[in-house]
């Protein structure tokens, strides 16, 4: 680990799913660390077994129980006398994300909040006994009044989905009971937070990626048209729907559609090729290395990168996208909306079939037209993406945060005092 210039040096407590974790919130973590660790102690903190050990080469990394751990706990682990904050991070996966909600009701903290709709977190967490279905419901009565306790209970008896409450209510205000201030990375989803939570400072920070050198594009000018989606595949990713929009072309639209990545229902999916004559056309393969992901990036004509609901927050996975040069479709909300038009296919879901046909149409005629929106996106990627950036950010919150903390504990102390004279 690089020596740090001086034991007053604020200390960061990472709290985050780590490589090799199967989510993007830990290639995100290790993307940012070196340029974090340069400038602030970090301490990296998992409830994982396992982790990737070229992580050690920038910070100390401690192993925790998100229930029994204290404070004190992860001031000793630092090894400055300066001050100290703890980052949260909460994504909508209860496999990486349930024990961190857990510690986020325990103890002060930024939350960075990587998406505002967290109700299959908290249902699924409840249904694997990684939270306690009270808690869950207290705290929708508490935010949503009887409705949600109602709509709580529906959805642990699953009569109803919780994907289905995105936009009403998203649930985020579970995980904010001690929160010191909220991280987002998407100005949509930081409006939303300052109207519900105006006490609490919701800092925004353009989600960051590493900038690769310049992308070295493979596509083919022959042969079937390359399509390809990745990533976590939800139900709102429109996997089904493409799929759909590519049985209906005409016969002679030769294509490939690989998908890469976990799947919500891959049985489902596999029923739907079948159904739709698709299983000679379209490969799941799965959870894939980072090197053959960015080989599947250089050879596509076009990434499918659609979602509906959106869950409120930036996309790691455009992110990579950009960094290959290659063109995107992407669905015209949340975070999206607010793109500038020349840096992906934007497409409107009301009229999303026939666009998709028009898009698969036009690359078709044409490999080569996605060109100019590949590199537009990747041009947008270089001037707003930068972990450094990111990272001198990062630092300058958790001063604001630490500062906070103490006012805080002051005035609990002075209202102690009071209360004992």
């Amino acid at each position: 680990m690089p020596p740090q210039s001086s034991r007053s040096a604020i200390t960061i407590h990472w709290v985050s799913p780590l490589p090799p974790a199967e989510t993007d919130i830990a290639h995100y973590t290790a993307r940012i660390l070196p340029a974090l660790s340069a400038r602030a102690e970090v301490v990296l903190w998992t409830n994982a077994l396992e982790w990737d050990l070229s992580l050690e080469r920038y910070c100390t990394v401690r192993h925790f129980d998100p229930d029994t751990i204290l404070p004190r706990d992860f001031t000793t682990a630092r090894r400055g006398t300066g001050p100290e904050v703890v980052f949260i991070h909460i994504g909508n996966s209860w496999v990486y994300h349930a024990g961190f909600l857990r510690l986020a009701q325990r103890i002060p903290s930024v939350v960075v909040l990587h998406d505002l709709a967290i109700q299959e977190l908290m249902i699924e967490a409840v249904e694997y006994n990684e939270w306690e279905a009270a808690r869950y419901l207290a705290g929708m009565e508490k935010w949503y009044g009887a409705e949600g306790m109602q709509t709580g209970k529906a959805c642990l008896a699953k009569d109803k989905k919780g994907a289905d409450l995105s936009s009403v209510m998203p649930g985020y205000e579970l995980a904010m009971e001690k929160a010191l201030s909220i991280l987002t990375h998407t100005s949509p989803a930081q409006s939303i937070i300052q109207a519900r939570l105006p006490e609490l400072t919701c800092h925004l920070l353009p989600l960051p990626f590493e900038i690769g050198p310049a992308p070295m594009r493979a596509q083919m000018s022959t042969g079937p048209l390359r399509l390809l989606q990745f990533g976590w595949i939800g139900p709102n990713r429109r996997l089904e729907q493409v799929l759909e929009a590519l049985a209906q072309m005409p016969k002679d639209f030769d294509f490939r559609l690989d998908v890469m990545g976990k799947i919500w229902n891959p049985a489902a999916i596999q029923s739907k090729l079948v159904e739709l004559n698709l299983v000679d056309r379209v490969c799941l393969h799965g959870f894939v290395s980072d090197a053959i992901l960015e080989d599947a990036l250089r050879q596509a004509d076009l990434v499918l990168n659609m979602r509906y609901p959106s869950m409120g927050e930036a996309s790691g996975s455009q992110l990579r996208i950009w960094n290959a040069g290659a063109p995107a479709a992407v669905t015209r909300l949340g975070w999206y909306a607010e793109l500038p038009d020349n840096v992906a296919y934007f497409i409107d879901l009301e009229d999303e079939r026939a666009q998709l046909h028009a898009l698969f149409a036009t690359l078709a005629a044409d490999r080569r037209a996605g060109a100019e929106i590949g590199a537009a996106g990747r041009a947008y990627f270089e001037a707003h993406h930068d972990p450094d950036t990111y990272a001198q950010e990062i630092v300058q919150i958790a001063h604001q945060s630490a500062e906070k903390d103490n006012q805080t504990l002051a005035r609990s102390l002075s209202a102690q005092y009071s209360l004992k004279r």
